[in-house]
């Protein structure tokens, strides 16, 4: 394989050894190989006969510290946070750190790879960009929690577009609490939901129950909590649960940051967690998909855009002075 030269070399490895090796004075030898004096003095001193690496001579950013990039590269694998997420939780904390000297500092280090987690859905499952709705296209599901040997259901209710989120935890899943949940959920968004979709389950509708099942002439509770409160009802296809992901990847999200980080002794306990995330997940965590706002933030936007699709102020969410 030949040998790789600077784009603006006049020299070969061959003609720098002869320059070396010459007795000759620095003009004969620019006279004879025609060239600059400068150029033969130089690599008559160089002491070696290939060009410099080219790049910086550290390997260090000239804007993070050492110690800078230690905590960075620490908090990359405690977290395995992805990259937008690591520069919002440190740029507070490092001045200088800006997305592109982040993501170089990961690269120096190996880290701008994570290994997938064993969880991890699959590319044939990978989320794919919804249609465009309104504000109030909210996903519905259940998911299990165990604390301990006791099982536990988290009713989770999350909206499409601006990713405000409502969840109750409950020791039982029946129609009644789906239907209070219902209930619980529409008091609690400051805007009007006008979708709300869910999986096939037997809290949410009779579709897949066998006919001799199947309560005669009765509508699902769930259905009349809908209808009741002018809310279109959409179900999942049948074994197609990635269709319901959004609210997938949030359940997800409650898990790896209460019960599969902590260790809690009462149901109360895991309450009270759950609640402060749910609060710090609404109303201060900045979200890549919303272009780094919290769904409170995209709230107020849409409130300021079209307010007829709400039916409070969403101010009155925030805890104020005099409460």
């Amino acid at each position: 394989m030949g040998n790789l030269y600077h784009a603006n070399a006049k020299t070969t490895i061959r003609i720098r050894k002869e320059i070396q090796a010459s007795k000759e004075t620095i003009a004969q030898l620019g006279l004879r190989l025609s060239l600059n004096p400068k150029t033969v003095l130089y690599w008559k001193h160089a002491g070696r006969v290939t060009d410099k690496k080219s790049g910086p001579t550290l390997p260090h950013s000239l804007v993070l510290s050492p110690e800078e990039e230690q905590v960075i590269c620490e908090f990359r694998r405690l977290t395995h946070f992805s990259l937008d997420d690591v520069y919002i939780s440190l740029r507070d904390k490092i001045p200088t750190l800006s997305r592109s000297n982040l993501y170089r500092c990961l690269v120096r280090n190996g880290l701008n790879r994570l290994p997938p987690e064993g969880n991890e859905v699959s590319s044939s499952q990978k989320k794919k960009q919804f249609k465009a709705y309104e504000i109030g296209y909210v996903h519905v599901d259940i998911t299990e929690i165990r604390l301990g040997k006791k099982k536990l259901y988290l009713f989770v209710g999350i909206d499409r577009v601006c990713k405000y989120a409502f969840f109750e935890l409950h020791e039982r899943m029946t129609q009644k609490i789906a239907k209070d949940f219902l209930g619980n959920l529409i008091k609690d968004m400051p805007f009007k939901i006008h979708t709300i979709l869910t999986d096939n389950g037997a809290q949410f509708t009779y579709d897949l129950l066998l006919e001799h099942l199947r309560p005669k002439n009765k509508v699902h509770p769930f259905d009349q909590a809908c209808a009741s409160a002018g809310i279109r009802h959409k179900l999942t296809k049948f074994r197609h649960p990635w269709t319901n992901g959004q609210v997938e990847i949030f359940n997800r999200k409650i898990k790896d940051h209460t019960t599969k980080r902590y260790y809690y002794d009462t149901i109360e306990s895991l309450k009270k967690h759950l609640m402060a995330f749910l609060l710090a997940y609404n109303f201060q965590r900045p979200l890549k998909a919303l272009k780094f706002k919290s769904p409170y933030d995209i709230i107020l936007e849409k409130y300021k855009q079209k307010p007829k699709l709400f039916y409070c102020n969403p101010s009155q969410k925030t805890v104020g002075l005099n409460n």
